[in-house]
């Protein structure tokens, strides 16, 4: 939200500095994102006069002119402006100024061998607007020598405003001044809404959809001429961004800016029959303002006529019937419009408008009476004509609660003791209507016997809901730097662990992750519709979302940190190691997820392994057991089986399993479309551990006993299986470390071979067994029989010793 100081106190009466107003409007929670003062580059221009104008004589489009500045000796210009002449008055930039429409510096210069000792500017180079066919002409009374922003009404600070989306009421400058009026920075002024004078009858008006827009009040002007705008509006809306159109199109917008009431105007003449505020029909269309066209379902509002649509209601106008310099006769809308409609309008077509910014936050239903005065009175005022009756379709909404409000709660909830008549001024301020009551809740005066007050809402306040509201505003505008800073009470003795379970693994597998080289990153928990497709589509769509690309409530946090990856690549990084605990939002609820991402190089080109090398699926499978065994999962248990989905690459991705249900992780390489999809180049592996999987420990005792050193030595034995090549080494190194479960302590595999000697269709795995004596060490008999049941567990997997 911007505007200009001399905007604001158009409002206020207040004799405070920029420094105090901005400090106020921080301090009552408005915070200012930037100031501007648009005179401030302009500083060094001055009005002045050419005296004299001579043709240049080494140049036919080159003038040499003299030029009064208001110093006294008149300075010699070059110039080429074709309107340049004696006589006129215009804006000089003098050695040393910056021309602020390409930043260059003026100096005493040879033009064509003749000096120059300055400039004589044009609109656009002065970025004053796009004219740049000659230098600027003034008025021949423009006082001579003075600095051109203090001439223009240029030096006048811009302020841009962070409006908060509950406060609506603030989309206009009159409800910023008023709360500056209610902190103590001046006096709110009136606002005059006097109507105008009318004749005849005003606009045929219907509502077919109130649920829609409940209420529409229309005004037909006669006899307009549609010119330009006034030059003080015209400033004002360039000042904060708006391009001046025409006259009817700039007070809709001064209107808007001034006051939040969003406006409209049409051409009469091309209306046919009467407006019809409806339900727009599937599939029809209409042109809007900025030239695109429209397709419209039957859950948008609109405003049209016999010939068909002409408004997308709330958000913006009709190109075909819209006004222009030959427009005479216009019709004026001032209407409420529901919010939420416009909100779901205003997404489902990717529409965004200065009218649908305030409407659906909520417009003052109550101000559609004066927002058509004030609109129709500037109508005639600066396009002239006469002004219809206002023609007052539907009904206006009450808004505005009425409740109950004890001045106790400033204190007990917002931490801050203030008197019950400081309350009072400060509500009755913004807007609010007091009642201070007895204990019997009837009206009473604010004395000792006042036991609370009845307070109404003012309809711009559509936010306010409750007690707890009424407490935000007294505390905001009292000083939320006045609460007193108060520790919270704490017991004596040492501190008992508060920690659940689940954040402690949090913190443990965090921990753990770094550690291992990871980043963390923390992505959006909602993506778009084709991002969750992209891996299996989401099961939760948010009906309300503030971006179509923050619609889908996440199914796996694979494309947020792909997007990451992304982003990172793009800016130079050749190795991105990220991970994210969060988490999934599935059909049967929310799942704790870690999820690692691996993009570029594993290891950088060197001597030693010459070409950079990537990462790879066993990378993915090293920090998925690392991080389970952190988490507390068996993985000494845990069985490799399968592929782990559509978005994983085949044959280079699996899942890690306890038993065949229950799935722990899924780890591997990402398939090369989803790779793509996200604009990544190259492999990228990916871990998902599945937290909410990973079994609980015992709620009592102990899991197993305390460790006890063994006495004796382990003895290890290798054993070499010639196995089907299809068999993976984890189902046999498994089977063999069951085998003895008393004995076998440990059982790894550290060789595998195919080749010579190994026929075709089998491999040899080589497995070493560590053995573990108790209270003797094994006998040779011992071993044996120990050996016959490794083999014998082996061979149920088709395993057999390789002699």
């Amino acid at each position: 939200m911007k505007f200009t100081l001399s905007w604001l106190k158009e409002h206020l009466d207040t004799d405070a500095d920029l420094t105090a107003i901005l400090d106020a409007l921080n301090r009552i929670g408005h915070e200012v994102e930037g100031v501007e003062n648009p005179g401030a580059a302009l500083a060094a221009f001055k009005v002045a006069r050419v005296l004299t104008a001579e043709r240049h004589p080494q140049a036919d489009k080159l003038q040499v002119l003299t030029v009064d500045a208001g110093d006294g000796e008149p300075l010699q210009i070059v110039c080429g402006a074709p309107n340049a002449r004696a006589g006129l008055v215009g804006v000089l930039g003098l050695p040393g100024a910056t021309v602020p429409a390409n930043g260059m510096v003026l100096k005493v210069a040879a033009v064509r061998g003749v000096e120059s000792n300055g400039m004589m500017c044009s609109s656009r180079e002065l970025e004053l607007g796009d004219d740049h066919d000659g230098i600027i002409e003034l008025p021949e009374d423009a006082p001579i020598g003075t600095p051109f922003p203090d001439y223009a009404g240029l030096d006048d600070p811009v302020i841009d405003v962070s409006i908060t989306p509950n406060r609506q009421d603030c989309m206009g400058v009159r409800g910023i001044a008023r709360d500056l009026a209610a902190a103590g920075l001046g006096t709110l002024k009136p606002l005059d809404a006097t109507p105008v004078a009318t004749s005849g009858a005003g606009p045929e008006v219907q509502i077919e959809a109130p649920e829609g827009c409940p209420a529409y009040f229309g005004q037909t002007v006669s006899g307009v001429t549609n010119g330009a705008a006034p030059e003080w509006m015209q400033r004002r809306l360039k000042a904060i961004g708006q391009r001046p159109i025409s006259a009817l199109v700039d007070i809709t917008n001064y209107v808007m800016i001034d006051l939040g009431r969003p406006l409209h105007v049409y051409d009469k003449a091309k209306l046919s029959g009467a407006l019809t505020v409806r339900k727009a029909k599937p599939g029809e269309q209409v042109l809007a303002l900025n030239e695109k066209t429209y397709t419209l379902d039957a859950t948008i509002t609109v405003i049209a006529d016999d010939n068909g649509v002409h408004d997308i209601g709330g958000i913006m106008g009709g190109e075909d019937t819209g006004v222009s310099e030959t427009t005479t006769d216009v019709v004026i809308e001032c209407a409420y419009f529901e919010p939420e409609a416009i909100a779901r309008a205003g997404q489902k077509l990717l529409l965004t408008s200065d009218a649908r910014t305030r409407f659906e936050r909520g417009v003052d239903p109550a101000f559609l009476e004066d927002g058509i005065a004030i609109a129709a009175r500037l109508v005639t005022q600066l396009c002239g004509g006469i002004a219809s009756e206002v023609t007052r379709a539907g009904s206006v909404p009450r808004v505005g609660i009425t409740t109950g409000y004890d001045p106790t709660l400033a204190e007990t909830l917002g931490g801050l003791a203030i008197p019950a008549e400081r309350q009072r001024d400060i509500l009755e301020s913004l807007g609010f209507t007091v009642q201070p009551l007895d204990a019997n809740g009837d009206p009473c005066e604010l004395d000792d016997a006042c036991d609370g007050f009845r307070v109404t809402a003012p309809s711009w306040r559509r936010d306010v809901d409750g007690p707890a509201d009424l407490v935000e505003e007294v505390i905001r505008i009292e000083g939320i730097d006045k609460v007193p800073s108060t520790p919270l009470p704490r017991a004596p003795g040492v501190a008992k662990p508060t920690a659940t379970p689940e954040q402690k693994l949090e913190r443990r597998i965090r921990r753990t992750a770094a550690a291992r080289g990871l980043n963390e990153a923390v992505t959006w928990s909602f993506i778009s519709e084709s991002e969750a497709a992209a891996v299996g589509g989401g099961a939760w769509t948010l009906a309300n979302p503030i971006s179509e690309d923050l619609k889908v409530m996440r199914p796996s946090l694979l494309p947020g940190l792909m997007m990451a990856a992304a982003r990172n690549v793009k800016r130079g990084a050749t190795s991105v190691r990220l991970f994210e605990l969060g988490r999934r939002y599935l059909a049967d609820g929310e799942k704790l997820t870690l999820t690692v991402l691996l993009a570029g190089d594993r290891s950088p080109r060197g001597w030693a392994n010459g070409k950079a090398q990537p990462f790879g699926a066993f990378d993915a499978k090293g920090e998925a057991l690392a991080l389970l065994e952190a988490a507390g999962a068996p993985v000494a248990n845990l069985q490799v089986m399968g592929e782990a989905g559509a978005a994983w690459h085949p044959g280079q991705s699996a899942t890690l399993r306890l038993g065949p249900k229950t799935v722990l992780a899924a780890f591997g390489m990402l398939h090369p479309s989803l790779t793509k999809k996200f604009d990544l180049d190259g492999p990228v592996a990916a871990v998902e551990i599945f937290l909410d999987a990973i079994p609980a420990k015992r709620a009592t005792g102990f899991a197993r006993p305390a460790y006890t050193p063994p006495a004796l030595q382990a003895v290890t034995r290798d054993f070499a299986f010639i196995v089907p090549s299809t068999l993976a080494a984890g189902d046999l190194v498994r089977a063999v470390k069951g085998a003895d479960k008393a004995v076998i302590t440990d059982a790894r595999l550290f060789d595998l071979f195919t080749g010579a000697g190994v026929e075709d269709g089998k491999k040899s795995l080589a497995v070493e067994v560590t053995l573990q004596p108790g209270e003797k060490s094994f006998t040779d008999a011992e071993i044996k029989a120990v050996a016959d049941k490794v083999v014998a567990a082996a061979a149920k997997l088709g395993a057999s010793l390789r002699g």
